[in-house]
């Protein structure tokens, strides 16, 4: 059961920038082309970059909503709830379902940044990515430094400068450094390459866990063209199942004994099943494969790799197997995958016949350990 002194952590929740975010932030040389909110008739909000729209709102921000309202088109701030974009007004939310602390994955820029990874300008885009951290330390999380986890991005297009906003914010107290799920799928040197070995040392050294989240590198793959879009919806999660695969059969954790990476909102329910698998395979072919061929990937997974669950009695029901130290929780606040406001309920729910000590665990106690943020 889910004891009830213990203070939910959520690892992945989503925060809505408001629309002063980059203009409050970046040189006056650039407020034309930063980020900004062009208002449009009937109360729609569209994001404009470089002088371009960039994206609406849609289904980003439906806590709160009714399933049946739920859909893509475009919405504005006055359409969505206060608790998107206001830190007063989240941690009332907070409250309302039972969540004490959030790390939060930013809106505009995309989970890992790729929306600045497109721009034309790319000293733009990593001013706009500073801006964004700096949004997130100073403005964020200090409303509420016992309530929120600083997740910052990285120009990942430019490993030095990447390399170097680690070190910055780490020192400033970040706590963990958004990077794609698969960086080959967008034209990038793959994890099997030592491209990105400067940028995971200094992870490793700051002790920054990586979180890759879901669709950071985009949609799934192989969906039929015509098929509706339910079906890229249902297989979100299996990005994460094959980046999985490919760190734990790369040479990301041999190299960086530190590391940690954190699936987000990739589900747990998968990760027996994908271990076993990869075992099976490692045993019959690790002598001929460039693999490493003296740590089963079930082991490294256990020292590097951790889950990420928003509702999945599959995987609690095989907490054992994927290993309960390694299991968080996400309540993916204001996204549809959210129960607001009934989110520690239908927690307690999945984790009613889970000994008190394991569900203190998975609800608070391996978030707070991983990310360093004591109670």
């Amino acid at each position: 059961m889910l004891p009830d002194d213990t203070r939910v952590v959520s690892v992945d929740d989503h925060v809505v920038e408001h629309a002063r975010v980059w203009l409050d932030r970046l040189p006056l040389r650039s407020r034309e082309a930063a980020p900004q909110i062009e208002r449009g008739a009937g109360g729609r909000d569209t994001w404009v970059f470089e002088g371009e729209p960039v994206s609406d709102f849609g289904l980003d921000v439906v806590a709160g909503k009714d399933p049946r309202e739920f859909g893509i088109g475009p919405v504005g701030f006055g359409d969505m709830r206060p608790g998107c974009y206001d830190p007063a007004a989240r941690l009332a939310d907070m409250d309302a379902e039972g969540v004490w602390a959030q790390m939060c994955f930013p809106t505009f820029g995309g989970t890992a940044g790729t929306t600045f990874a497109r721009a034309r300008d790319k000293q733009l885009a990593a001013d706009c990515v500073r801006a964004y951290n700096d949004f997130v330390l100073d403005e964020w999380c200090d409303y509420a430094p016992d309530r929120q986890i600083p997740l910052v991005l990285v120009p990942f297009w430019d490993v030095p400068a990447a390399v170097a906003e680690v070190e910055r914010t780490a020192a400033l107290g970040a706590r963990s450094v958004s990077l794609l799920e698969a960086p080959h799928r967008l034209g990038l040197p793959s994890y099997h390459s030592d491209h990105w070995d400067p940028l995971l040392r200094a992870c490793e050294e700051a002790q920054l866990p990586v979180s890759m989240h879901f669709v950071s590198s985009g949609a799934p793959q192989g969906v039929a063209p015509d098929a509706d879009a339910f079906v890229s919806i249902a297989l979100f999660g299996v990005n994460s199942v094959m980046a999985c695969v490919d760190l734990l059969m790369s040479p990301v954790f041999h190299r960086f004994p530190g590391l940690r990476v954190v699936l987000s909102q990739a589900g747990i329910g998968w990760i027996p099943y994908v271990l076993e698998r990869t075992d099976y395979s490692w045993e019959r072919h690790r002598f001929w494969c460039d693999v490493d061929a003296e740590r089963r990937p079930s082991e490294l997974f256990r020292d590097h790799v951790y889950g990420c669950f928003t509702s999945d009695h599959a995987g609690i029901a095989q907490r054992h197997a994927i290993g309960v130290e390694q299991i968080l929780f996400s309540s993916d606040y204001p996204h549809p995958d959210s129960n607001w406001p009934h989110t520690r309920k239908v927690l307690a729910e999945q984790l009613d016949d889970v000994p008190d000590a394991e569900a203190r665990s998975i609800a608070e106690g391996n978030a707070r350990r991983l990310f360093r943020f004591p109670a």
